[in-house]
């Protein structure tokens, strides 16, 4: 069957909407229709090169829609329910797996060399980006990468669980593990960034500044629940510490995934205060530091991979949060746009412009 596809064609190149051919799910596969699939940052990291995935792929991991078809052996999910697409999926085996740690898992990606589907036109074997392949209206993904949606949340909502909101609130809970009454600096509010300050407000943070180098984001930032705003400059650190009696907040949880941010951010926090990492950056961003800052300071810095989440533990936890309104998963969407709109949604992206678009099929 042919679907339409967002597809990267080489690394760096433009990505071109286009006709895929998908088979049907063999042994151990789902096919799920889209509903609605979010553009991420890490979508343009695989894009520029900053990931490496095999190319031609279509790219997309953050996703959720109906199950059309399964396998032979998929059990959990039949055709007709709603499901959040895992890019993700932990094997059970490694090591990390036996930790207890799956975010870690060594196997996650062993997907990505794997030919999913053909171009239409002429026959170019594709990849699935990171697993899932969201940017496409339809998509055969192995039984692991679909989860049940949960009830009562549209599925064009539900979509922003499968990466945004499991990475910001991961790296706000289970990572930094912001208790009530810190402090928190959150650098980057873009999708993940928004789901960071949301999290940040239920965990019970007594003052929440947001950090961007856009000023247009300071109403989003605000609705998501920040109580300071800063425009992100060179005075980014003495203005935070300004904020907080001079002190520095207790966390700083970095979105971006630049050098600057992540020294900024680290010098943002107190004494003995908490610096987590969840943007991804190029090997080229050199962060760094002397031997006796480490010693006086006394801070602790952590990188962290999908906020480290558990997404079959985790996303019932999140929904209760959205059934109650406490997490608000339309705060997070600043554009919904259509397949078509992708490579301008790119754009928007590299010029620090919005929150989370979201591509409704």
């Amino acid at each position: 069957m042919t679907v339409r596809a967002a597809v990267l064609p080489a690394v760096g190149a433009p990505l071109e909407i286009a006709e895929i051919e998908l088979p049907e799910p063999g042994p151990g596969q789902v096919r799920v229709r889209l509903a609605a699939a979010g553009v991420c940052h890490s979508d343009l990291s695989l894009s520029d090169g900053t990931m490496r995935v095999p190319v031609p792929a279509v790219l997309g991991h953050e996703g959720a829609g109906t199950v059309l078809a399964v396998g032979e052996g998929v059990t959990h999910v039949s055709p007709g329910a709603g499901v959040v697409l895992n890019w993700a999926p932990s094997c059970g085996s490694c090591h990390a797996c036996s930790l207890g740690e799956v975010w870690l898992c060594a196997n996650a990606l062993a997907g990505v060399g794997d030919v999913y589907a053909r171009r239409a036109s002429d026959g170019t074997d594709l990849h699935p980006g990171l697993n899932v392949a969201a940017f496409a209206e339809e998509t055969v993904v192995a039984a692991g990468c679909v989860l049940p949606a949960p009830d009562g949340i549209p599925l064009t909502d539900a979509a922003l669980l499968g990466c945004a909101v499991l990475t910001g609130y991961g790296a706000v809970h289970h990572s930094a593990r912001v208790r009530e009454g810190e402090t928190v600096a959150v650098f980057g509010a873009g999708g993940v960034g928004l789901a960071a300050l949301q999290a940040a407000r239920i965990a019970g943070a007594s003052r929440i500044v947001a950090v961007d180098v856009s000023p247009a984001k300071e109403e989003l930032a605000r609705a998501a629940g920040a109580t300071d705003f800063v425009v992100a400059s060179e005075d980014t650190a003495r203005e935070i510490r300004a904020l907080t009696g001079k002190q520095g907040v207790d966390v700083a949880v970095e979105c971006v995934g630049r050098a600057v941010t992540i020294r900024t951010a680290w010098e943002s926090t107190r004494r003995g205060g908490r610096t987590t990492v969840v943007g991804i950056g190029g090997k080229e961003q050199q962060v760094t530091f002397n031997a006796l800052e480490i010693f006086h300071w006394g801070r602790t810095l952590s990188g962290c991979v999908y906020g480290n989440s558990d997404p079959a533990r985790d996303l019932p936890a999140l929904a209760d949060h959205v059934r109650a309104g406490r997490l608000d998963l339309g705060a997070l969407v600043t554009d919904r746009i259509s397949l078509d709109d992708i490579p301008a949604a790119f754009d928007n992206m590299r010029a620090g412009k919005g929150g989370r678009a979201v591509v409704t099929f």
